[in-house]
């Protein structure tokens, strides 16, 4: 099965704080004592990144094993690992710098502030077939606003409800703000290199949108797909989830580019295109699965929730074929019951405070971590 799949490795931006649910920022002292993890410009969160494999069973224990080494540091200072994808209780006029040293890190104070203080997963894929991993980005970008409403997680900012279910995505800065949708590797680097000269960009990191191409040389060596638009997915069998759905319709396109590449099978410019996605991302992040969004095939209306069930039924024979049906059944229950914003903001229009839904996510994730020790979930070949 392994050799139809593609590396998959993520990018985990957590926040800390106390088992109240507010925000205290430790990650300097974190990167000194545990170093798996990475300082973010503000002290409050930071990340951690796991190896690419191709298999979910080492996925789920590379993805689940630093939070249990970042617990255990945590729990001798009474600390905890908050959920949410944004400083629900936490002070949003105030900037933690984690390093005053670093100038990128003035750089990203001064120009966007507390905008930036949010918690992400980035989902990479590996493709080094630079001709199929534009294709595949035009087509992740067509269909980015469905993986946030997957995700969403950020319905609270500095002990209110902001009235959106991501509000991490609405008001973290994409930059540049127009980013075009990419013919091919050349048009990419071009444009890369123009964004720099002209200032838009302070490096070849400073393109903050829903995916990216990635690699160890950008913009020339790329050998990866880049999805950053979800917010923080706790649960590790959603995300394992929303990644299998995303790995089955990067291979659906390499076996009929013609039918998954917008820009073959999408009557729309690419400019309209990218004008779409960018429209689909915002309203996916106010109103994630109720949102109703414009398919890039037809330009027609259709709700989050149908579009997403089509993808599903799209990708199930392939799903089956290669063992990864299971995998997806979460994605099942978050159709049906809501994401982690609907579920709170639920609670929340009932009377149970921000602080009660918190600590509630706090004990899920403890749950989760607990229950795979004692499992001790064997990694199958």
């Amino acid at each position: 099965m392994t050799n139809f799949m593609l590396l998959k490795g993520f990018e985990v931006e957590l926040f800390t704080g106390t088992f109240a649910a507010e925000n205290v920022g430790v990650a300097s002292a974190i990167t000194k004592d545990l170093s798996d993890f990475v300082k973010e410009p503000d002290q409050r969160n930071l990340e951690y990144i796991t190896v690419p494999d191709q298999r979910y069973a080492v996925l789920k224990h590379a993805l689940l094993l630093p939070r249990l080494k970042l617990r255990k540091w945590l729990d001798c200072r009474e600390l905890t690992i908050l959920p949410g994808s944004t400083l629900s209780l936490g002070n949003i006029e105030k900037f933690e710098r984690s390093d005053v040293e670093n100038c990128y890190h003035s750089f990203i104070e001064k120009n966007y502030g507390t905008k930036v203080v949010t918690a992400s997963i980035h989902i990479n894929l590996g493709i080094e077939n630079l001709s199929l991993l534009f294709s595949a980005l035009r087509l992740v970008r067509c269909e980015a606003s469905l993986f946030l409403a997957l995700s969403a997680s950020s319905p609270f900012l500095g002990g209110n409800a902001t009235g959106a279910h991501s509000q991490r995505w609405i008001q973290f800065p994409k930059t540049p703000s127009n980013v075009p949708m990419f013919v091919d590797h050349d048009h990419y680097v071009t444009w890369v290199e123009d964004q720099l000269s002209q200032g838009n960009m302070q490096n070849e990191r400073h393109l903050w949108t829903s995916v990216r191409p990635n690699g160890p040389e950008r913009p020339h060596v790329l050998n990866r797909l880049e999805l950053r638009i979800c917010d923080l997915v706790c649960n590790v069998d959603l995300l394992l989830a929303i990644t299998a759905l995303l790995e089955l319709r990067i291979i659906n396109l390499k076996n009929n580019m013609k039918k998954y590449d917008p820009m073959d099978a999408s009557f729309k410019t690419l400019k309209e295109l990218a004008l779409l996605a960018d429209e689909n991302d915002l309203l996916a992040a106010k109103s994630s699965l109720d949102a109703n969004l414009s398919h890039w095939k037809t330009g027609k209306q259709i709700n989050c929730r149908d579009w997403i069930n089509e993808l599903l039924l799209e990708v199930t024979p392939l799903a089956k074929q290669l063992d990864m049906f299971e995998l997806l059944q979460p994605i099942e229950s978050i159709l049906t019951n809501g994401n982690q914003s609907m579920i709170w903001l639920n609670s929340y229009s009932k009377g149970v405070s921000i602080q009660s839904l918190l600590q509630k996510g706090i004990s899920e994730m403890e749950r989760e971590e607990t229950n795979f020790i004692q499992l001790k979930q064997p990694i199958s070949d």
